[in-house]
């Protein structure tokens, strides 16, 4: 054990949730080891850096006043108490702390666990948690990562306090994952389907449809929603790390994807694993269907003939704790759901990967989170934003995630990419994303 890396930690309760927290502000922020007593005779008489928390001020180390959260079991309405801050910017469970306003620990977990989405809510039309229901969205931190800027302010304090104290950080991460929701938009459709895509256009009198749709399978034009070979193009040109998740539901309203044994699709999805990273896309259908989900999965499996770790939910259909129990169950290491599907921004006001703390059974999980806080879709419809002013409106986003050494990832899909009319624009968004991210 090196000394200069490592604190002794002292706190009348030891609990599930406190070294939770110590170890992903610590340990995988900062990079530093550390020891936990209850013992107060233990803590008085270690030489080395030390810490505090809890609330009876101890000499000779750092002290933080601890809010009761932390020491708590189970789910509860708390007070919050926003408050602002020059260093901290926001900040709410307020406590005595000589040099810290707050119980950073506590408000952090409260944060980053999405304790907030544990309590009753008002749903959106998908029965899913709104942005406008977060603190960040109320409070107007939605776009800042503010548990980073707690943790960097918080930094400063122990280096004023233990000035060779040894922290480390980690390296800043980029990774372009790429939905596809609906590989073609006429290719391998099958007969039923194309049968009414030509009805439909007819009753519509959609002369450009038909004419297209024709074009297209008679191989004579290529699919507007063939994108693949400028997204491998790009990938390669820049060295990306890719993770392609893919909709292999049943067909539905909100699942339009491709029969997962069409072949012409099952081919594409071998080609783009020989390049990338794969991972499940769970359907609108499988919400609260564990055995849905599990089926998708083997499908994947399948096809690709390797085991599937990777995870998004289709419509962000993510729900506490159900969601996130399912995805552990069934073998689901990694998700990337943890983001807003009409908002760009932080939704556990973090950006960094860190595992589930699952509140109902008070544990640390296996199960790791990748935030996302870009895409292109919310940058379109919710920001407004056009290709000329593109890279005005998302580098504050990326410049956040890079200043404090996080994992940007950003949310792409193959039909924004291709030809198709409504994005004709925005081909050449991509590549103007991934240079800002790189950079």
């Amino acid at each position: 054990m090196n000394p200069n890396t490592h604190i002794f930690i002292y706190t009348h309760k030891i609990t599930p949730r406190v070294k939770y927290t110590f170890n992903l502000i610590l340990k995988d922020c900062l990079g530093l080891e550390f020891t936990i007593t209850n013992n107060i005779d233990d803590y008085k008489s270690f030489e080395g850096y030390k810490l505090s928390y809890t609330n009876q001020e101890l000499e000779n180390g750092f002290h933080i006043a601890a809010h009761n959260l932390l020491f708590e079991s189970g789910i509860r309405e708390q007070t919050i108490l926003m408050q602002n801050h020059d260093d901290y910017f926001k900040y709410f469970f307020k406590t005595y702390n000589n040099g810290l306003p707050f119980d950073l620990f506590a408000a952090s977990f409260y944060l980053v666990s999405r304790y907030e989405e544990y309590l009753p809510f008002m749903p959106d039309a998908f029965n899913r948690f709104e942005a406008q229901n977060s603190l960040a969205y109320q409070y107007d931190f939605l776009r800042i990562p503010l548990v980073n800027l707690w943790i960097a302010e918080f930094e400063k304090l122990l280096g004023k306090k233990f000035p060779k104290l040894m922290i480390t950080h980690r390296e800043y991460n980029f990774v372009s994952t790429l939905d596809i929701d609906n590989a073609y938009k006429y290719q391998e459709k099958g007969v039923m389907r194309s049968l009414g895509g030509y009805l439909k256009a007819l009753v519509e009198l959609d002369k450009a449809d038909l004419k297209q749709r024709t074009s297209v399978l008679l191989k004579k034009e290529k699919d507007p929603f063939d994108s693949y070979d400028y997204q491998l193009e790009i990938q390669k040109k820049y060295k990306l790390k890719v993770i392609y998740f893919f909709l292999l539901g049943d067909y539905g309203v909100n699942d339009k994807n491709h029969p997962s044994n069409n072949y012409g699709f099952q081919q594409l999805i071998k080609h783009l694993a020989d390049y990338a990273d794969t991972g499940i896309h769970p359907s609108f259908g499988s919400n609260g269907n564990p055995h849905q989900v599990k089926v998708e999965i083997n499908r994947l499996a399948k096809i690709t003939h390797r085991e599937i770790f990777n995870s998004r939910q289709h419509f962000s259909m993510l729900k506490f704790p159900d969601t996130y129990a399912t995805l552990l169950e069934l073998g689901i290491t990694n998700d990337y759901s943890m983001g807003y599907s009409t908002f760009n921004g932080f939704r556990a006001s973090f950006c960094m990967p860190f595992y589930w703390y699952d509140l109902d059974d008070e544990l640390e999980t296996g199960l790791k989170i990748h935030p996302f806080c870009l895409s292109e879709t919310s940058l379109r419809y919710k920001d407004n934003a056009s290709p000329e002013n593109i890279a005005e409106i998302a580098r504050p986003i990326v410049d956040e995630v890079k200043k404090y050494n996080g994992e940007l990832v950003t949310i792409f899909h193959n039909d924004t990419m291709g030809t198709a009319l409504e994005w004709v624009d925005w081909k050449n968004i991509y590549e103007e994303i991934v240079k800002i991210a790189i950079k």
